[in-house]
């Protein structure tokens, strides 16, 4: 399990677009930060939960999981590597984005996030390695939660979204709930990583 988190943290690193989307990302939102704190907790929230679905669904999309078995044939430890993966590279970005925010005098809503943020990102990472195509995973997510949370259920209900929306707020009955969406996320995806790639 290591040696993928070594090797994912590796290639999160050197692969030039995931290393200059993470650049502008991260500027973009330390100067939104600066600007409006509100607006930040969105973005730097939304940007932590693509990048950990990233971190996943790439594999898939570049045809590297087939491999990645090959080298690890126990595919849970292998996603289990990626999910801590992922949850640092989601922690490590909010917690740099936000550093705007301690200057301005908003350190709870940037410690808020930063207690979310690996949640979100296990959440992002786990429903990836479900659906595994990364253009179907986000505009289901976008399609949810517009319809199904913005719409129907007026941003209140106890789902995943909406979870983390209040927990990013400081609700701690929302983080609990946040956290029990992510550990059924890893369920799930434990279930589904075992799935034939050949369909992929």
């Amino acid at each position: 399990m290591l040696a993928i988190i070594r090797s994912d943290l590796y290639r999160m690193a050197t692969i030039r677009s995931s290393r200059i989307s993470l650049i502008i990302f991260t500027a973009l939102s330390t100067l939104i930060g600066w600007v409006n704190p509100d607006a930040w907790g969105l973005l730097a929230g939304m940007v932590a939960f693509g990048l950990a679905a990233m971190i996943v669904a790439q594999h898939y999309q570049h045809r590297t999981a087939a491999l990645l078995y090959l080298a690890v044939p126990k595919r849970v430890a292998v996603l289990i590597g990626q999910l801590v993966v992922a949850a640092v590279v989601a922690t490590s970005f909010v917690a740099i984005s936000g550093l705007t925010l301690l200057v301005a005098g908003e350190a709870n809503r940037y410690q808020n996030l930063l207690i979310v943020a690996p949640v979100m990102a296990i959440f992002g990472a786990a429903g990836a390695a479900v659906v595994r195509r990364s253009t179907w995973f986000f505009f289901g997510c976008a399609g949810w939660f517009i319809v199904v949370e913005g719409l129907i259920g007026r941003l209140q209900t106890p789902l995943p979204f909406s979870a983390f929306l209040g927990a990013g707020s400081g609700d701690p009955r929302a983080l609990l709930l946040a956290s029990g969406w992510a550990v059924l996320a890893c369920i799930a995806a434990c279930i589904a990583v075992g799935r034939d790639l050949a369909g992929d």
